[in-house]
């Protein structure tokens, strides 16, 4: 049997055990696989995964690798948008899909991962952590955002500028060539002279 036929026939298993376990009224706890954060979230960057990782490490006061409701609860407050204890509930509740009560780094990535496809309502919880955490404000101050922004406009202008030079070589590669190329022809139309 091929490794692919065995993960198709695992996967089949695991149907049938969950089809028969919903036929007899049972409740099915969903598994999840260990996958690679840098491939399944392949829309953040390297740098940016870890700066999340830091901002997660930073709030998971337990070093357990959750961020609990006490954690949670305490982050929002650093961050200057505090929630009721319903409010924090219903944030974890939004992300937390193995349903543990606590938020995983993974899931602590989904929140930036629904915030970037726009389905956090900005104002909910998890929209003012996303907002909150994209530029901590605590560590750089007003002044540090607001280098922050500039930083990133002039970051799109220098990216405009620098297609605009590698524009400005190709035309300068092709006139030259073109130059090169009518050079050629009165040279020989020339030396067609002498022959």
């Amino acid at each position: 049997m091929s490794a692919a036929d065995a993960e198709l026939s695992s996967i089949l298993n695991r149907r049938q055990q969950i089809n028969d376990a919903l036929d007899n009224g049972q409740s099915v706890k969903p598994t999840f696989k260990v996958v690679n954060i840098y491939t399944e979230f392949h829309e953040f960057s390297r740098k940016e995964i870890k700066d999340y990782q830091a901002t997660f490490s930073k709030y998971d006061v337990g070093n357990d690798g959750y961020l609990d409701l006490a954690e949670l609860k305490i982050m929002m407050e650093k961050l200057g948008a505090p929630q009721t204890h319903l409010g924090l509930k219903g944030m974890i509740a939004e992300v937390d899909e193995d349903a543990d009560g606590k938020i995983s780094f993974r899931e602590f990535l989904l929140i930036y991962r629904k915030a970037r496809a726009g389905e956090l309502i900005s104002e909910s919880g998890l929209g003012q952590l996303a907002r909150l955490t994209e530029i901590n404000v605590d560590e750089v101050g007003v002044g540090g955002a607001k280098n922050f922004f500039e930083a990133k406009i002039e970051q799109q202008l220098r990216t405009n500028k620098f297609h605009d030079e590698i524009r400005q070589e190709q035309e300068e590669r092709r006139r030259l060539e073109e130059e090169r190329v009518l050079r050629r022809q009165q040279f020989q139309q020339r030396a067609a002279v002498f022959q």
